[in-house]
């Protein structure tokens, strides 16, 4: 896979993880890709932390509108009964608990569910955003990321970086597999065909505990 298959294959299995019904937060960058994917008869109102409900896909080329941005500034759109308010309501939203599923990339992620996502090491930010109170105000976190970074490990048994949450990761799903996070660690539940279970572990700096009914990922 290039690196763009890889992106889909990712956005398409993350999809498989949201309800009916379900009001989910898409992160900037990858994850905004779950979007595209949602399976058949599964209906979910998308909330973007800069004060949308009901947020709609991307805008086509030429027909920006310039007052209609996501929380990382990419032209949307807004579907019928969508909804804007304030950024003070938006986060009461989303620390009164009524977003059910985030998904978000990561720098890294540790066998504890810790995460780390936006420092980055000799690089000027602006800081988390939104992301540390998403990752403790939803019902579920789904962290959506490629595997490793240059060849460099990105699932740890402890996060080097500075953390975004503490215990706060539900799932991780990247191009060679789905992993849980259980109280024993990371267990390893789906695994893309085209790797074995020998080599997901070597590109993961964690212990992967293999459950007993792996499966292929289906997208």
């Amino acid at each position: 896979m290039d690196a763009n298959m890889e992106k889909e294959y990712i956005a398409k299995r993350v999809a498989k993880e949201l309800k009916d019904g379900d009001v989910v937060n898409l992160g900037i960058g990858l994850p905004t890709m779950v979007a595209n994917y949602i399976p058949e008869g599964i209906e979910i109102t998308l909330q973007s932390e800069n004060g949308f409900l009901g947020m709609g896909p991307a805008t086509a080329k030429g027909e920006e509108d310039p007052y209609l941005v996501n929380a990382g500034g990419a032209h949307v759109t807004i579907n019928p009964g969508g909804v804007f308010f304030d950024s003070a309501e938006s986060f009461l939203i989303i620390r009164g608990g009524h977003v059910d599923t985030t998904v978000l990339g990561a720098l890294e992620v540790d066998e504890k569910g810790n995460l780390a996502n936006w420092m980055v090491p000799g690089k000027m930010v602006p800081g988390m955003g939104g992301a540390m109170d998403l990752v403790t105000g939803a019902k579920k976190v789904i962290v959506a990321m490629n595997h490793t970074a240059k060849g460099s490990h990105k699932i740890l048994k402890e996060c080097t970086l500075p953390l975004t949450a503490v215990n706060a990761v539900d799932l991780i799903v990247t191009e060679m597999g789905v992993m849980e996070v259980t109280k024993e660690g990371l267990v390893l539940t789906e695994i893309n065909p085209e790797f074995t279970v020998e080599q997901v572990q070597t590109a993961t700096g964690a212990t992967l505990t293999v459950s007993e009914n792996l499966k292929a990922i289906e997208v």
